[in-house]
């Protein structure tokens, strides 16, 4: 009996370690989630990820990047994405957060934590948006990739590891 359940426990934490590797975009790098026309990742692709006007390197340091375009759903549902790598989270947890800005109207739309192990990920971050509400058309995300550690006082305090600021065309 105890052997039993002893095993039990093991599979059980195995397959809570790698759990939350499939939901963030797993050790491989690939997206579980929905993309958006985004480029491949284990492959040549065109209309790649930028960072700066030039295509993310496969081996610099943290990075960030937006996808020249998002959505806007019949319920005001926004979704904008892009990529991001980052190499070390020891020091506290990484967001993604991305800011949605036309005409007058700026909103945070949703964050993604981050898995940094150097490998580039997909993020997609959504956020319903109804007053006022995003139209098709022209825009522009500011997105930044964020390391929260313990400040001086013990409070969770802000790093800015990568940030990217792009016009994107809302569908």
């Amino acid at each position: 009996m105890r052997v039993r359940l002893v095993l039990a426990a093991g599979v059980l934490l195995a397959s809570a370690a790698v759990a939350p590797l499939a939901h963030a975009g797993g050790a491989d790098g690939l997206s579980a989630g929905p993309a958006l026309d985004g480029p491949a990742l284990n492959g040549t692709a065109l209309d790649g990820p930028v960072l700066n006007g030039q295509a993310l390197d496969s081996h610099a340091a943290d990075d960030l990047s937006v996808y020249g375009y998002g959505t806007v759903g019949n319920d005001s549902t926004v979704t904008i994405s892009g990529m991001y790598r980052c190499l070390d989270d020891s020091a506290g947890p990484v967001f993604v957060s991305s800011t949605l800005v036309q005409g007058n109207r700026s909103a945070g739309i949703g964050g993604t934590q981050a898995v940094c192990d150097g490998h580039l990920h997909e993020w997609v971050n959504t956020s319903v948006v109804k007053d006022p509400a995003y139209r098709p058309g022209a825009a522009r995300v500011r997105a930044t990739l964020m390391q929260l550690t313990a400040g001086e006082a013990g409070l969770p305090a802000p790093g800015f590891l990568a940030a990217e600021d792009a016009a994107v065309e809302l569908r």
